[in-house]
């Protein structure tokens, strides 16, 4: 009897130790057994600008519930950078105008397609005054310039494509900023193998998958967005997400010093800052005066992240999206002067017309 008893209870430690051994790497996240500070961060030491915020209402309500949340956070100015621009751009700007005018700003669009048709660039011009005319404080540029954007013929456009020309400078006459995401993370164009770091990433999205004929090599989209950036000295140019060099940091730095008119938001990338506390206090300390804040997907909880990446000198917390980073964040614990300048300072310098009262200095 007690050798048939003993039987399954042999196979069931054999079975668990199957499990243990086959268990899928993405169900594999075990809470951390580290002892250390934790200092969550909910409100951000400073008011802030969002420069990188996507709102599809800017009716009464919509404006009424998102300047509630923004107050809970220490947000100062929200900049919607989906204008969209003509009559749409129009009516968010009035309800603006009516209902909360110093809190929200909004940022015109315009459409990259059929560039090579006639009057194409004198188009764009006009709505990019009309839309200035009508409150819009900046042009934001999506990424399907370079990636999905084609003219009448079917061709790519590129994002130094010398048509597109007026619009960039038309952007520096004005004295209105240009936000600009090109490309996507650099291992969307690799292998999606066990060395692709964005690998759960891409089996969840396999749409985001891309290579160099879809539609050109990476480093060919970020050289055509530093070709334009040089080509228009007098315009200032915001590269979105650290414009994809967050990783390298070094890299991005040279950059930076080669093109004097650029400046990086660090929406949607502060998993790359959290991973590596040293350099990028490092980068922040010399090149404050060119990184503006941001967030991309709005979701009020996510930006305690971002604060606490920031202000914080924690050790080995979570990023909130486990697809994104499955790392974790150490705060890189910034002077304060530091964080005036990437909270509101130069948001304030480059895009005219905000309320500077609604900040300290």
């Amino acid at each position: 009897m007690k050798q048939l008893l003993l039987i399954p209870i042999a196979l069931l430690a054999s079975l668990t130790q199957c499990v243990a051994q086959t268990m899928d790497w993405e169900a594999y996240d075990p809470p951390s057994t580290l002892v250390v500070s934790e200092n969550p961060v909910t409100r951000a030491k400073f008011p802030f600008i969002d420069v990188h915020s996507h709102q599809n209402r800017m009716d009464e309500a919509a404006l009424n519930r998102l300047a509630s949340e923004m107050d809970t956070m220490n947000m100062g100015i929200m900049v919607n950078l989906s204008g969209r621009g003509g009559d749409r751009l129009k009516e968010m700007a009035d309800s603006v105008r009516k209902h909360h005018p110093a809190r929200f700003v909004l940022f015109t669009n315009l459409d990259f397609n059929n560039v090579d048709l006639p009057g194409w660039g004198a188009r764009a011009v006009k709505q990019l005054e009309t839309d200035f005319k009508n409150g819009a404080k900046g042009l934001k540029v999506f990424k399907g310039l370079g990636l999905s954007n084609r003219d009448s013929k079917g061709n790519r456009v590129a994002v130094d494509d010398s048509r597109l020309d007026p619009v960039w400078a038309k952007c520096g006459e004005l004295g209105i900023p240009v936000l600009i995401h090109s490309a996507d993370p650099k291992p969307f164009w690799e292998p999606h193998d066990n060395q692709n770091e964005r690998w759960l990433e891409l089996k969840l999205r396999s749409g985001r998958k891309r290579g160099d004929d879809n539609p050109a090599p990476w480093e060919t989209i970020i050289a055509e967005q530093h070709t334009m950036f040089k080509k228009h000295p007098n315009t200032n140019f915001v590269s979105a997400h650290l414009g994809w060099l967050g990783n390298d940091l070094g890299r991005l730095g040279r950059t930076l010093d080669e093109i004097p008119n650029m400046y990086v938001g660090i929406a949607a990338v502060i998993a790359e800052l959290g991973r590596q506390p040293r350099m990028a206090g490092r980068f922040f300390e010399k090149y404050q005066d060119r990184i503006l804040f941001g967030k991309d997907a709005y979701n009020p909880e996510e930006f305690h992240t971002y604060f606490r990446v920031l202000e914080s000198d924690d050790e080995y917390f979570p990023y909130y999206k486990r697809y994104h980073a499955f790392w974790r964040m150490y705060g890189l614990d910034l002077p304060d002067e530091i964080l005036k300048k990437v909270y509101y300072k130069n948001a304030l310098r480059i895009i005219p017309g905000l309320d500077d009262s609604l900040f300290p200095e």
